[in-house]
């Protein structure tokens, strides 16, 4: 098992060396802004050096919208950072699930996301496979409740998207992290990359503000966090704060 953290944009291998973390994830342009994304100068080295790379997608896409002036560059975005996170190696684009707005049909969103990997699909593909992450909170979200994740997955599982579980997200959602590898794996068969966060907020609060593994600020047992990681086996990257990465990190490796 990889573990790693999300760290700074500009120089993610020496960040990597700081931790000690064997696979890092970083954004590959403004996470609040819609700017193509540049070749990072530091593509040829990941690529080499022997560090995995997964990249997040900016939060404003939202591939699910109904509203096209949101859509359709979502759509655009999503293809641009695959094909640059490929130039740096990575396993994976992590995209959120996005949602729809108050009074919209859910399973307008859903079928949003079937078409963008149709679209992409007669292109080529994504150069990278597309994980949707599961979010915190939200009534239109796409990928807050596992029946609407059992729903998302019927319209893309044939395309190969993949999952990664964000279990300060899955706590905030109300989820018992106790059994959420298999009630996932039962609706999705895979879980690809795990963010390994503690929670700031009380189970089911729809509140998303990460604490560190280890550290005392999380409300979730670092234990049980293990215990996730454990049954995922998938890689893992803490997005916690910067500070407390390194103390996660050595903290997961001792048990897992």
């Amino acid at each position: 098992m990889q573990i790693g953290a999300h760290v700074r944009d500009d120089d993610p291998l020496s960040a990597a060396r700081e931790r000690a973390a064997e696979s890092v994830q970083f954004f590959l342009s403004d996470p609040q802004g819609w700017r193509k994304p540049q070749p990072h100068p530091q593509a040829s080295e990941l690529a080499d050096a022997g560090v995995s790379v997964f990249v997040h997608a900016p939060y404003v896409i939202n591939v699910a919208s109904l509203n096209n002036r949101i859509r359709i560059p979502s759509r655009k975005a999503v293809a641009q950072h695959a094909a640059a996170a490929a130039e740096t190696g990575a396993r994976g684009l992590i995209v959120h699930g996005g949602h729809v707005r108050k009074g919209e049909d859910p399973a307008e969103g859903l079928a949003n996301w079937r078409k963008l990997f149709q679209r992409q699909e007669e292109q080529g593909g994504f150069e990278v496979p597309v994980l949707i992450e599961n979010t915190a909170g939200g009534d239109g979200a796409m990928a807050r409740d596992l029946d609407r994740i059992a729903r998302l997955w019927d319209e893309v599982a044939d395309f190969g998207a993949g999952f990664c579980l964000d279990t300060c997200h899955a706590h905030a959602a109300g989820w018992d992290l106790s059994e959420v590898v298999d009630r996932v794996r039962a609706i999705t068969g895979r879980i690809d990359l795990v963010h390994l966060n503690n929670s700031r907020d009380e189970r089911g609060s729809q509140r998303d503000r990460h604490a560190n593994v280890v550290g005392g600020e999380g409300t979730i047992d670092p234990e049980l966090l293990v215990a996730v990681a454990r049954a995922a086996d998938a890689p893992v990257i803490v997005e916690t704060p910067p500070e407390g990465q390194e103390a996660d990190i050595e903290f997961l490796r001792a048990r897992v």
